[in-house]
């Protein structure tokens, strides 16, 4: 797919801290249950840190327990899915449709929710924009 933001790896490195590279760039994932976002219930849109694309809101945010933020559905249009075998699971990753950085996964376990989803996402891939903030 072809991407509004193209950065070569030299570049994202210097825009991202190796943790964040690590998850945005390598499909990696932080540690349950340490992230910055995981617990929160500020109000708010959540960003892809990688390049600021508006992704999810905090009315769509729920607590699933699993130890990453979880949402219910992103904002239209602004995640990509992609079928992801490995680990030997057989998941669906998460990116943002603007840069192709890499978010989390969603699963159609989210019980109770208006969609039925649960976009479970790392919270070192996201940055939450607040009112005052804004």
């Amino acid at each position: 797919m072809a991407y509004n933001v193209n950065k070569s790896d030299a570049e994202w490195r210097a825009q991202l801290s190796p943790e964040e590279f690590q998850v945005l760039r390598q499909a990696g994932t932080e540690r349950a249950f340490v992230g910055e976002y995981t617990d929160t219930e500020t109000v708010g849109v959540y960003k892809c840190k990688a390049c600021q694309a508006t992704l999810f809101t905090s009315d769509t945010k729920f607590h699933s327990g699993c130890g990453w933020p979880s949402f219910y559905q992103p904002v239209t249009d602004t995640v990509e899915y992609i079928e992801d075998n490995s680990h030997g699971m057989q998941r669906t990753e998460v990116r943002c449709a603007n840069c192709g950085s890499h978010l989390g996964h969603v699963f159609p376990d989210g019980f109770g929710t208006p969609t039925g989803d649960r976009y479970c996402i790392n919270s070192i891939a996201l940055t939450l924009e607040t009112p005052s903030s804004m």
